[in-house]
């Protein structure tokens, strides 16, 4: 008999449901989460199983892997979507969300989400973690700013090596001062070493993967950008057209149509933030810094005149996607234009 299995998955625990075609609720138990003992489990009362669902989440990728492997046939559902139907349950418990996601799997209500490469995971590991030291060194030395200002001492604009120069010389009459920053100060220049390996390893990275090369090519995208978009999209055949990557990325409108009302709203923001956030600093540079002429740069000047700088950002931002995307498929490098051709 052809049944379908729900997984609601914890650390520790996994609540499984079976049921049949007619949505009839046949075993359920929890296990350990472990993949050995969901599959045995699954195999021991659900032989002729059709779909196994599971909802995304930060455990979701690895547990996929590990029961396709087992060739299962295990399918991850979106979260927001499986949030719509399990909502309509009065009683919230690990037990009621595992028949829900089985119920889902037998009517085929769902939306599959795509799991990623173990090499695109891998990227997002070193991007992620590199953010993380950014914002830790930032924090820091707002920290130390704000311990001297409150002192009179105020640093000013310090880039590079010139912030910890700086500090040390508004400390050097200051011992109390000293006692206190001067740790903090240890501890942000450790982090800006970490930071700078991180960095080469980055760039080093993106100089061996052709297609992060190719897409380098575009003004204002950098190895950080390049390496970002391909661990977010992963498999770019997996879009029919290249636009669709825009609303993907969360960098176009909400729009709400209900009868007489019809209106666009600010972007969704929904999808990778990380990625959006590099495509817009992308977007400013190719706007404000890039001195080379090309018709995505007088599409967005355009822009920024009618509609202001902000959207213009975000407009050239979504642009950038969408051309990204496109000479990833086609293998290509960016096509510059001249002045007189793009006006």
């Amino acid at each position: 008999m052809t049944s379908y299995v729900g997984l609601d998955v914890s650390l520790k625990s996994t609540s499984i449901c079976v049921v049949d075609a007619d949505g009839a609720v046949a075993v359920e138990q929890a296990v350990t989460s472990d993949p050995d003992a969901i599959a045995d489990f699954v195999r021991s009362n659900a032989p002729k199983v059709k779909r196994i669902g599971l909802e995304s989440g930060p455990t979701s990728a690895w547990l996929w892997r590990e029961l396709a492997e087992r060739s299962l046939p295990v399918i991850c559902i979106d979260a927001r979507h499986a949030k719509a139907a399990l909502s309509m349950q009065i009683n919230k418990s690990d037990r009621n969300d595992a028949v829900g996601i089985a119920r889902i799997m037998q009517t085929g209500w769902y939306r599959e989400v795509q799991i990623k490469s173990s090499g695109s995971h891998a990227i997002r590991a070193l991007l992620t973690s590199r953010a993380l030291l950014v914002k830790i060194t930032r924090d820091l030395e707002n920290q130390i700013r704000g311990l001297l200002k409150v002192e009179g001492l105020v640093i000013g604009r310090a880039k590079k090596g010139v912030f910890s120069a700086r500090v040390e010389v508004l400390l050097a009459d200051r011992s109390d001062m000293a006692a206190i920053v001067y740790p903090l100060l240890s501890v942000r220049e450790g982090v800006r070493q970490q930071l700078a390996a991180l960095d080469r390893r980055v760039r080093r990275l993106a100089n061996e993967t052709p297609s992060a090369r190719n897409l380098m090519t575009v003004p204002g995208v950098g190895p950080i950008t390049a390496l970002a978009f391909i661990a977010t999209i992963d498999d770019p055949t997996r879009f029919k057209q290249s636009r669709s990557v825009g609303a993907y990325l969360g960098l176009t409108p909400r729009r709400h149509a209900s009868g007489e009302v019809d209106w666009n709203g600010r972007i969704s923001k929904c999808g990778d933030t990380l990625v959006r956030t590099y495509l817009f600093e992308a977007a400013g540079v190719l706007l404000t810094r890039v001195q080379k002429w090309c018709a995505l740069k007088a599409w967005g000047l355009r822009v920024a005149k009618r509609s202001g700088m902000k959207k213009a950002r975000t407009a050239v931002a979504r642009k950038l996607a969408v051309i990204l995307h496109h000479m990833w498929l086609d293998d290509t490098e960016f096509r510059w234009t001249t002045e007189s051709t793009a006006n």
